[in-house]
């Protein structure tokens, strides 16, 4: 990204590792936002080296972990239904960023023929105790191999994403469905927190989306969007981190504010704090 042709958006801190802060610029024609400097491939694993990286472990040291492990198996329920509903034959399945693995456990024991990719090997490692199979390297892969591919909350952590995508492309079946689940940066919960809202989480968070950026990425590669989604229990979750990092505690009872308010204002305005994407392939 050319950073002259853009517009400086924010200057957001990393809050729950490093400290250092990062620049968010504006590419106004796409409405995306990408954060600067980029941190050099070598250098972006030790930003995710906490136990505070709650998508890398199974923590439940806390009543915030207890309840974010409770309210994952319900979104992941969820999350399984939803690729049921819209795919008619279970077939083979790819989920890239799989964390612990218990997402391919759950679509594993419901009938699906699993593979992941993880770059964590902490998280891996987790997952593999549980059975999860692993592939390190896609371009291995053949073309169109799977009927649905999956990236909950992963495109956001994607050093190149038109690559990524001209691969989800490549890899998916003509017939296939892709699952993509991001924040998004026009919600009210982002708007209302500012620098200080959790899911900018740079600079592990390389790019921030909106509806329309998302839509442009991906229809470049021909790949259809038919559907948006709400993820309503995010704008909960981010709001108590959000909190937490603007007010130095987790003030529970106004993050849970602030997210009804999000979601409620979303009724309107159709811009959740995330949202999952569903595309079809296209020739």
């Amino acid at each position: 990204m050319d950073i002259s042709k853009h517009t400086l958006f924010l200057k957001v801190k990393d809050h729950s590792i490093s400290k250092e802060t990062f620049h968010l610029y504006r590419d106004e024609e796409m409405d995306l936002v990408y954060t600067y400097p980029q941190p050099i491939p070598e250098k972006l694993p030790q930003y995710y080296e906490s136990e505070d990286y709650i998508s890398h472990t199974d923590g439940k040291r806390s009543l915030f972990e207890k309840g974010y492990q409770l309210i994952k198996n319900v979104a992941l329920k969820n999350k399984l239904e939803l690729i049921n509903s819209s795919q008619k034959a279970k077939g083979s399945l790819l989920d890239i960023g799989s964390g612990t693995g218990d997402f391919l456990c759950l679509a594993q024991k419901k009938g699906w023929k699993t593979i992941g990719v993880e770059p964590n090997a902490k998280a891996k490692e987790i997952a593999v105790a549980k059975g999860v199979s692993f592939i390190e390297d896609t371009s291995r892969l053949e073309e169109h191999t799977f009927d649905v591919i999956t990236m909950w909350h992963v495109l956001e952590h994607v050093p190149d994403i038109e690559k990524q995508i001209r691969e989800l492309k490549r890899l998916l079946k003509p017939s296939g469905t892709l699952f993509v689940a991001v924040p998004n940066f026009n919600s009210y919960d982002a708007k209302y927190y500012d620098v200080f809202w959790a899911a900018y989480d740079v600079p592990r968070h390389l790019w921030h989306f909106s509806k329309k950026a998302i839509k442009i990425l991906f229809e470049r590669e021909t790949l259809h969007l038919i559907k948006v989604l709400p993820m309503p229990f995010d704008a909960f979750y981010v709001a108590l981190l959000s909190e937490k990092y603007k007010q130095g505690k987790m003030n529970f009872i106004r993050a849970f504010i602030v997210g009804l308010q999000s979601n409620w204002k979303a009724k309107q305005t159709k811009e959740f704090s995330s949202h999952i994407y569903i595309f079809k392939n296209s020739k």
